[in-house]
């Protein structure tokens, strides 16, 4: 529904437009009013189609985990040879057993879980039901209205934002979405759901952005070195962002959560697999040197990696993975020598993680950030310096994370976590000649820079090797796959994550 509403208001624009043109006078002005009117209404829908998405996701999900839970119910069941009848009814099988004691009490425990299975499948229907009731309402009464006056700051608190947003009616939240989608995709403390719906709605306009910085580039004739770079550069993020865009379309579970897209620079992304304000466990994944917004699917893969492991081990809890990609990663090792980039980054992400908490519904979820080569250094820094809203931290092909011991960053004891893998170049020997060389034939750019002389032992580039037993954390074994084969199917890091993120 959603694609023939940006239809319609597209060809209304055009009509409104040519209407313009060629019409002018008391007639013209009123009949420009009303059009536009039409088109402000006809927009305002739009943040509700998505929100029906949003409810439809949300319910699959939650009948997703019910459906386990019943399944491991039933299987219990049959393990104690007990029969369960189509009603729930639960009984020694005669075939099998006689009735005991002990039977009875088995059958008290598999008709709890039964009853447990069905009653989060009726609570998930009717926050469902509610929820459409609330949308259809609306379409009687006005989707959307002007709030009051005042607006959070990008950067407030989110207590403070969450505040805001809670003393707001649902008309007034829809005007805001449809009104400052900007404001609203980036404000941390907000839930998940009007930031997606907000960030949808700009997906067309950051688009449009990166196609008119490559007609400006286009248009020198002819077109310098720099502006080569910058082309493939602009090519780079317009294929990242339309990578993004298919998987946010693509209807596929989980449900693809759009918390902020940045097209400026190299490009940012912040995107979520499944709904964290409504997740068990939910892990923030921030990834390393180079990435930027033309590799952010990719980055996501890895995320999403995660959360299947996840739900291969724990069917019956709610998992969501973010891709936080919302600083500016180092491309060159000059900039990667630095932690400079990772200082920078600190504030944004300790903000992000307090968001999370704070837009959770329900009781806490359990928070795992997770930072991979010069992402391990960004969480440390967030960590140590700011603190963050996390119960666990994994640190994988880290090049050092900007502390000396475990106990520096600030999370539950024997919560730090690490894997290194076997050959991972960042645990090569260190020598001025193996920087050039690993550097020129191509080994990982961040690992030339951590073949630096100078360090020895235990000492990486940026502190102590959190892979270290003795840096104080738990070490996460990995088998072979060099800097960035963590993900890799059969690898034990990949389920020593998921395993970190359950919490088990």
């Amino acid at each position: 529904m959603a694609r023939p509403l940006d239809r319609r208001l597209g060809e209304l624009r055009a009509a409104t437009g040519r209407l313009r043109d060629g019409w002018s006078g008391t007639a013209a002005t009123a009949a420009d009013t009303r059009l536009n009117g039409l088109r402000d209404e006809l927009a305002s829908i739009a943040p509700a189609l998505i929100e029906v998405d949003q409810v439809l996701a949300e319910l699959a999900g939650g009948l997703a985990v019910a459906k386990a839970r019943l399944s491991q119910a039933v299987a219990q069941a049959d393990a104690a040879g007990l029969l369960v009848d189509r009603s729930g009814a639960v009984r020694v099988d005669p075939a099998r057993y006689r009735p005991t004691e002990r039977a009875g009490v088995a059958a008290a425990g598999v008709a709890a879980a039964l009853r447990a299975a069905l009653d989060g499948a009726a609570a998930a229907d009717r926050v469902a039901a509610d929820r459409l009731d609330e949308l259809a309402r609306a379409a009687g009464t006005g989707w959307a209205s002007p709030p009051p006056p005042g607006r959070p700051a990008l950067g407030a608190t989110p207590t403070l934002v969450s505040a805001w947003w809670a003393g707001l009616t649902p008309a007034q939240r829809r005007w805001l979405i449809v009104r400052e989608p900007a404001l609203v995709g980036r404000l941390d403390g907000l839930p998940v759901a009007a930031r997606d719906q907000a960030n949808r709605l700009r997906l067309d306009a950051w688009r449009t952005e990166l196609l008119a910085e490559r007609r400006r580039l286009l248009s020198q004739v002819p077109p310098g070195p720099l502006a080569l770079i910058r082309l493939r550069g602009v090519a780079g993020r317009l294929a990242g962002l339309d990578a993004l865009v298919g998987r946010l379309t693509a209807g596929e579970a989980p449900r693809a959560y759009l918390l902020g897209v940045d097209p400026a620079g190299e490009g940012r992304a912040v995107v979520a697999l499944g709904d964290p304000d409504h997740a068990d466990r939910v892990l923030t994944y921030v990834p390393g040197m180079t990435a930027g917004l033309d590799d952010a699917s990719g980055e996501l893969g890895r995320a999403a990696r995660v959360l299947e492991r996840c739900a291969a081990l724990a069917p019956d809890e709610r998992s969501a993975a973010v891709l936080w990609l919302d600083y500016d990663a180092p491309d060159l090792l000059t900039e990667a020598a630095s932690a400079g980039q990772a200082r920078d980054a600190g504030p944004a992400l300790h903000r992000f993680q307090e968001g999370l908490r704070v837009s959770h519904d329900g009781p806490p979820a359990r928070q795992t950030v997770l930072g991979h080569s010069y992402g391990s250094l960004v969480v440390g820094v967030a960590a140590r310096e700011h603190g963050l809203a996390a119960d666990a931290l994994v640190f994988v092909g880290s090049p050092g994370v900007g502390a000396s011991h475990a106990t520096e960053l600030g999370v539950p004891p024997g919560e730090v976590w690490a894997s290194s893998a076997p050959d991972d170049v960042i645990r090569a020997a260190r020598s001025p000649d193996e920087l050039g060389r690993r550097a020129l034939f191509g080994a990982a750019p961040l690992a030339a820079v951590l073949s630096w002389p100078g360090r020895t032992g235990h000492e990486l580039w940026f502190g102590h090797d959190p892979a270290d037993p003795g840096f104080g954390g738990r070490v996460l074994p990995s088998g072979r796959g060099g800097h960035t084969g963590y993900w890799e199917a059969g690898n034990p890091a990949l389920d020593g994550m998921a395993r970190v993120v359950l919490g088990r």
